[in-house]
């Protein structure tokens, strides 16, 4: 995929900044060395954060269940103390964390809150801080050299603990050809079975939220550079952009989209570049209303607003299915609702 917003959830303040927005390619390949998968045409240097990235999620009461989900197992498997959350961001779920009774302390240079748990820089081993364990919520898809990433971890924990990593479930994306999950942003995309060949001992793993991400619990000791396993490649789907013209011809007129996250900056991209154009975007979070999606330009609304002007009966594209009944609830059940996640 050519020409993709480098930033699929930084919010801009006007449409023509967001239209003119920087923009990389996308070329997934499988390395033949370590069987990982990644952007091979990822330019980290693009890669500048700042306070305009938006990606709270937390807003949402299903998201807010599945963060309980996670929170359950973390304390099952790394106990209540002496933990460490690495890329912590703005820090709701360290914080649910220690609501819980949790001892643990989060790192993120660019954490703006005032949590004196938080620490504004990386989790780096002249710090002298010994973790039980460490947490790493969608954070290893981001980063250039992950296996590196994690040695560097392993090094400033003092080579012992154990660590959770939830990451988006490339497995997942490849059988639903969910051409709407491939983002600049994501530089690796992971299979359960890269963790395998990543850890000698794995503690647990398994799928969450309705199988879109997968985790890991794992000894982290018992890292090591994974080797690629000629019986289990990479099947990258050949047709993978098919459903997207499928779509279009299913349903030619577009009125709404359903959530202005990741999904639905790389949805709206695309159906623009087929010819299909949406009136509106409608997002729960405040931080995101008013302000232009990426690359598109399109204006965010709030669901009071937006539905507003929404004939009963319009096509409104909901951008995960999980969201679909909070959705329907939130709109009164009086629209036409595609959920673009659906095989």
């Amino acid at each position: 995929m050519s020409q993709l917003p480098i930033f699929q959830n930084r919010m801009y303040g006007s449409e023509g900044e967001a239209i003119n927005c920087p923009k990389g390619d996308i070329r997934l390949v499988e390395d033949l060395q370590s069987g990982l998968v990644y952007n091979a045409a990822f330019n980290l240097e693009l890669m500048v954060y700042d306070e305009h990235y938006q990606n709270e999620q937390a807003l949402s009461p299903l998201f807010q269940e599945h963060l309980e989900a996670v929170a359950l197992i973390i304390k099952r498997t790394l106990g209540l103390d002496g933990l460490v959350e690495v890329g912590c961001g703005k820090g709701y779920f360290l914080e649910l964390l220690e609501q819980q009774g949790v001892d643990i302390t989060g790192f993120d240079p660019a954490y703006e809150g005032t949590n004196t748990q938080i620490e504004r820089h990386c989790f780096e081993p002249d710090l002298g801080i010994r973790a039980k364990a460490l947490i790493l919520r969608h954070v290893l898809e981001h980063i250039e050299k992950p296996v590196d990433f994690l040695m560097h971890l392993k090094e400033a924990n003092g080579g012992s603990g154990l660590i959770y990593i939830e990451v988006p479930d490339f497995d997942w994306i490849c059988s639903r050809k969910a051409w709407f999950d491939i983002f600049y942003e994501h530089v690796n995309y992971f299979r359960s079975a890269d963790f395998g060949r990543m850890f000698d001992k794995v503690i647990e793993s398994g799928r969450l939220f309705g199988g879109q991400y997968l985790y890991v619990v794992a000894e982290l000791s018992s890292l090591k550079n994974p080797e690629y396993d000629d019986q289990n490649p990479v099947h990258f789907p050949h047709d993978f952009l098919h459903i997207l013209s499928e779509q279009n011809r299913r349903e030619e007129k577009s009125d709404a989209i359903w959530g202005s996250a990741s999904k639905g900056v790389i949805f709206s991209l695309l159906k623009k570049r087929e010819g299909i154009l949406f009136n509106t975007v409608i997002d729960i979070n405040p931080a995101k209303q008013g302000k232009f999606l990426p690359a598109t330009g399109l204006k965010v609304q709030s669901p009071a607003d937006a539905l507003s002007s929404l004939a009963a009966g319009a096509t409104i594209w909901v951008m995960n299915s999980n969201y679909l009944d909070e959705i329907k609830n939130m709109s009164g059940s009086t629209y036409n609702y595609i959920c673009i996640d659906h095989e």
